[in-house]
């Protein structure tokens, strides 16, 4: 396909996506399947198009004074890329496959307009009715943190300790140029190609052997600030495919009781080859049955060390990677997850034994995922308490200190916008 054609397919799969509201990935493998002489190389250009768009949506229906899927791209090509005007009619020829030739007013729009006066929403690409909420969470950074979190995310890998070291790994992974990542010690960093997109780590042999897990910088770091240790009995409550529970496993080298599970047994199916090919070691606990599912953790009440609670939310601070996510999130969606939040952390603390603690872990920016949430459990449960994180001093100088807890973000920590807060069970007053 010639790049014309490229850009008129990305056109094509952001109207569907608009018309239909439906997940990027969802349109486009309907696309690819209906374009079957489209490469792999083609597919990857258009979804790269399609997710910068969807990245900058806001923004370049401002500067383009149109928020038609033709417009978007376009403002995209200018603000995401950086591409001239010039550069940018050069493609948009109306010849083989190509969009129609820009007219005078796009011409005009991408010479002179300018997100100076824009207001935050629109500058930072976010939603209107979630500002409110991210300032909270933000303060004076609002703006920077929101404009990270339209850029593309890094490719970060987990190393395995079990299997492997940092070294090593960066070693036999040294035609990939990988380089330590800054604050996770596990943690090797991939640069992405020009077109953003990363190598297929999948295929590499040592993924296939075990030694490494792709997993973002704040994810292994939110593990590690668990303050698990080899010996505990530790359950990762809301497991889902298990990326927390290979670097719980990692974490323990094996040594204590590690049992995950997670409310939709649906999520849980690729933990066990996860298990397999990591050699981690784990008791898996499946829900079975429909609609008020025997509980599978009733004879463990009480005995938990730790309970991990990676729990369920709106992946506001995953946005970089999920860009459409944020245009499809509504107000009835936060409360739904909130609600979702307050059941699974109630769980959590009659699993606690006393002594032992509760680490609540969200991919979210909004306080009422987090602080929130927290306090909320402190307040229902008088043998609760909220502790703070012992951190390590370079991860102390990045994050940033909430009420309750520590909160990661892309501009301030460069991962993705992880929340960590600790609650002790102590004896109950009478």
């Amino acid at each position: 396909m010639t790049p014309g054609a490229r850009l008129s397919a990305a056109i094509e799969v952001l109207a569907d996506i608009a018309e239909r509201r439906r997940p990027v990935a969802d349109a486009l493998k309907d696309w690819g399947l209906a374009h079957r002489f489209a490469g792999s190389g083609d597919r990857a250009t258009i979804a790269t198009l399609v997710y910068d768009a969807l990245r900058r949506r806001a923004s370049a229906a401002w500067i383009m004074d149109e928020d038609t899927p033709r417009a978007v791209l376009i403002g995209s090509l200018r603000l995401q890329r950086g591409l001239a005007a010039q550069t940018i009619a050069g493609l948009f020829t109306g010849e083989r496959f190509a969009p129609a030739p820009l007219g005078e007013a796009e011409r005009a729009r991408l010479e002179t307009g300018t997100l100076s006066d824009a207001p935050v929403h629109v500058a930072g690409d976010v939603p209107e009715w979630v500002v409110p909420s991210l300032e909270k969470a933000l303060g004076d950074d609002l703006l920077p943190e929101l404009r990270a979190l339209a850029r593309r995310a890094p490719l970060d890998i987990r190393v395995n300790t079990l299997k492997a070291t940092r070294e090593g790994t960066g070693e036999a992974l040294a035609h990939l140029s990988p380089e330590p990542t800054p604050l996770a010690p596990d943690g090797l960093r991939v640069p992405l190609g020009e077109d953003g997109r990363g190598p297929a780590l999948h295929v590499e042999p040592e993924f296939l052997e075990g030694w490494f897990e792709i997993q973002d910088e704040g994810s292994q770091l939110a593990a590690r600030l668990s303050g698990v240790q080899a010996g505990m009995t530790v359950i990762d409550l809301c497991a889902g495919g298990g990326g927390k529970t290979l670097a719980l496993a990692a974490l323990m080298n094996n040594q204590g009781r590690l049992i995950a599970t997670d409310g939709d047994p649906r999520r849980l199916a690729p933990i066990h080859e996860r298990l397999r090919r990591a050699g981690a070691v784990a008791e898996v606990r499946t829900p079975r049955g429909g609609k008020g599912r025997p509980d599978v953790l009733t004879d463990l009440d009480g005995a938990a060390d730790l309970v991990l609670v990676d729990a369920p939310c709106t992946g506001s601070g995953t946005w970089r990677r999920n860009p459409d996510a944020k245009w499809r999130l509504r107000p009835g969606s936060l409360a739904t997850r909130v609600a979702e939040q307050e059941a699974v952390l109630d769980r959590a603390a009659r699993l606690v034994r006393p002594g032992g603690r509760v680490v609540y872990v969200t991919c979210s920016l909004l306080p009422e995922e987090n602080d929130a949430a927290v306090a909320g459990l402190a307040g229902r449960r008088d043998d609760l308490k909220l502790r703070p994180l012992d951190l390590p001093d370079e991860v102390a100088a990045r994050v940033r200190r909430t009420a309750h807890g520590v909160q990661m973000s892309p501009e301030r920590t460069g991962t993705d916008g992880f929340y960590v807060a600790l609650l002790e069970r102590g004896p109950a007053h009478p």
